[in-house]
């Protein structure tokens, strides 16, 4: 009866034992961290059970025999599977990919999921074109190839309306550089990465630059300052626009909207010069229409800032001048001319306008003695006055400290791209205006080459499919 009660006093402390430590390591050991304690591999089923048949002897033992907990007792020392608190030892050797996938096919089944004919034959059009129509640009280039019909999709009505109906995201930006100035290089921001789009119909003899866009498509106006072409950089559809009724040698701003929500309706685009002449481009008359002049409260000739971009916003473009400081604007609808005198900041250079969500915004270099940093300005309503908002990072701006920096906006709609050149510096960052995000950009780099390719000028425009000039 002695060795009874000191047997039934082990077994009891063996239970404590199991109840405290688990499969945790005994006192003399300190704790780790959970995630030391998973193990690295699957055990093998045989050892599984094996484990578990012990577990669930030692916890579910029979008071009436002291021969069964002298054999039970004897059985585990002897197997050592009371060592379940193994998580000292040494860790597995760690398997390869190619073991490990291996082992997992191994325990999976070998059941292949057909698509079943009579199901799928009868999946909705208008379904299948929503699903492409939220699909990366990317992603649909590549999906173009499988069969004709996904490839006719860019011209089909419907697959329109549906890329209509899905938000914009953040724009690209459509950039020129000095190296190769006949072929220009898109900035993707969502995979952070340069394409460069071989645009065929563009002529490769003179200079081409982008001065504005809508819509997904691009403007581009000769060096020139002569001939106006619309190109969609991603589909190619390209149209130059006919000769103009007014022959300006001297440089002019332009401005591009929309009739309506996309392309289908049409656009228009505006130039203007110094001297008060300006006309409008609508792509349904395939025409140059010379509304009039300036009124006379505008004063003439126009002081425009040439580095800043025109920015439009329900259908009205505003226009950067310089003398007096402030903002023009033209409402492509009503046919309206209006002008805002607005100082602009102290200390302020390569200044130019930007838009985010009806706002307006400027963004400029603030130069004072010798320290220089990029600051954002908005635009107040009520006063007419610019309201700083953000600025660069400091430790970004030692690096132009002392230095004389030059800077290009290359794209104003919510995503801007900016260009800041030193000497062999061309630094490229965005700003993202909603997050106040500042981001470096990767060098632009040729395809298949290794030196970094200066940019000289852009601008940003929102990716669509089915834009068509």
């Amino acid at each position: 009866m002695e060795g009874l009660a000191m047997l039934r006093q082990l077994i009891g402390q063996l239970q404590e034992l199991l109840e405290l430590y688990g499969s945790n390591p005994p006192h003399p050991h300190p704790p780790q961290p959970l995630h030391f304690l998973q193990p690295l591999h699957p055990l093998p089923v045989s050892e599984l059970h094996s484990q578990q048949h012990h577990r669930l002897c030692l916890l579910d033992v029979n008071d009436s025999s002291t021969d069964d907990y002298y054999s039970l007792i004897m059985t585990a020392r002897k197997s050592e599977s009371l060592k379940m608190l193994e998580p000292y030892k040494l860790p597995l050797a760690k398997k390869s990919r190619k073991d490990r996938t291996r082992g997992k096919s191994s325990m999976t089944t070998n059941t292949v999921e057909v698509m079943e004919e009579q199901i799928w034959k009868d999946f909705p059009e208008d379904l299948f074109e929503a699903v492409i129509a939220r699909i990366p640009i990317a992603t649909f280039f590549r999906f173009r190839s499988v069969c004709q019909k996904w490839n006719s999709l860019l011209n089909s009505q419907s697959f329109s309306q549906h890329c209509a109906q899905v938000p914009q995201g953040n724009p690209w930006f459509y950039t020129i550089t000095h190296e190769n100035v006949n072929s220009g290089a898109m900035y993707d921001p969502s995979l952070k990465k340069w394409l460069h789009p071989t645009i065929s119909s563009l002529p490769n003899k003179i200079i081409i630059l982008p001065v504005a866009s809508a819509g997904g498509l691009v403007c581009f106006l000769d060096i020139g300052h002569r001939n106006f072409y619309i190109c969609n950089p991603l589909t190619q559809s390209f149209k130059e626009l006919p000769a103009r009724s007014v022959k300006v040698w001297s440089r002019v701003a332009v401005g591009m909207t929309l009739n309506g929500n996309s392309t289908t309706g049409g656009y228009k685009i505006l130039w203007v010069g110094c001297n008060g002449e300006f006309e409008v481009y609508d792509s349904v008359k395939n025409s140059w229409i010379r509304p009039g002049n300036m009124p006379s409260y505008i004063k003439l000739p126009l002081s425009l800032n040439f580095r800043s971009q025109a920015v439009s916003i329900d259908g009205t473009l505003y226009f950067m001048r310089s003398d007096p400081e402030g903002i023009v604007s033209y409402d492509m609808v009503t046919g309206v001319w209006k002008q805002y005198i607005i100082p602009a900041p102290l200390h302020l250079t390569d200044h130019t306008l930007a838009e985010y969500g009806g706002q307006i915004m400027l963004v400029g270099l603030l130069t004072k003695n010798a320290a220089t940093c990029v600051c954002i300005w908005e635009l107040q309503k009520m006063t007419l006055l610019w309201k700083e908002v953000d600025r660069m990072p400091n430790i970004w701006c030692l690096e132009f400290y002392g230095k004389h920096v030059r800077m290009t906006c290359l794209g104003n709609k919510g995503l801007l791209m900016l260009s800041l050149r030193y000497r062999q510096m061309n630094r490229l960052v965005t700003y993202n205006v909603s997050s106040r995000e500042w981001l470096k950009v990767p060098g632009c780099a040729v395809p298949r080459g290794r030196k970094r390719q200066w940019i000289a000028c852009g601008t940003a425009f929102h990716p669509c499919l089915t834009a068509t000039a």
